[in-house]
């Protein structure tokens, strides 16, 4: 019989980007290209400057010095918090990490404004692991990079 293999606490992290260490904001953006240009094989600026607005916030998780998921949560100027970039790396797949990483944005979302909605744009064949937490698709279907995605929403973040 095989050893276990050891398990590790995983910490989920949240900070401004101007407040990462540079190695660790180098692992985020990383996994971020790894994941949507070079696994989904999408050519597109993943850089896109919202990174640095003001408000901006990174959320990842990890497991020693290693990222195993990230997102980022923005503040649209209509009032919504908007969550995006949500990458998982292909080893931490199925182990929970992108769940307990989205109820850390959504529990931000409540801290920063509890009456405000929280969208993101979801990969269709995605959206049902987000209705998880309370999303629902608002709006039509579309096209982004080649890939399908759904407008979705979550009334009020509390």
């Amino acid at each position: 019989m095989a050893a276990p293999v050891p398990v590790h606490p995983v910490t989920v992290h949240r900070a401004g980007v101007r407040a990462v260490d540079p190695l660790t904001l180098y692992a985020i953006l990383r996994l971020r290209v790894d994941v949507f240009v070079v696994e989904q094989a999408c050519a597109y600026p993943e850089l896109d400057g919202r990174d640095v607005e003001p408000d901006a916030e990174l959320f990842w998780v990890s497991d020693g010095p290693d990222v195993l998921a990230t997102l980022r949560l923005l503040h649209d100027a209509d009032g919504a918090l908007r969550i995006g970039r949500v990458a998982t790396a292909a080893t931490a797949r199925s182990r929970g990490v992108a769940a307990q990483l989205m109820r850390a944005a959504l529990g931000r979302c409540g801290e920063i404004d509890p009456a405000a909605p929280v969208v993101l744009d979801a990969q269709a064949h995605l959206a049902h692991w987000y209705a998880r937490f309370g999303f629902a698709v608002a709006g039509d279907g579309f096209d982004e990079d080649g890939i399908p995605h759904v407008p979705m929403r979550r009334g009020p973040a509390g």
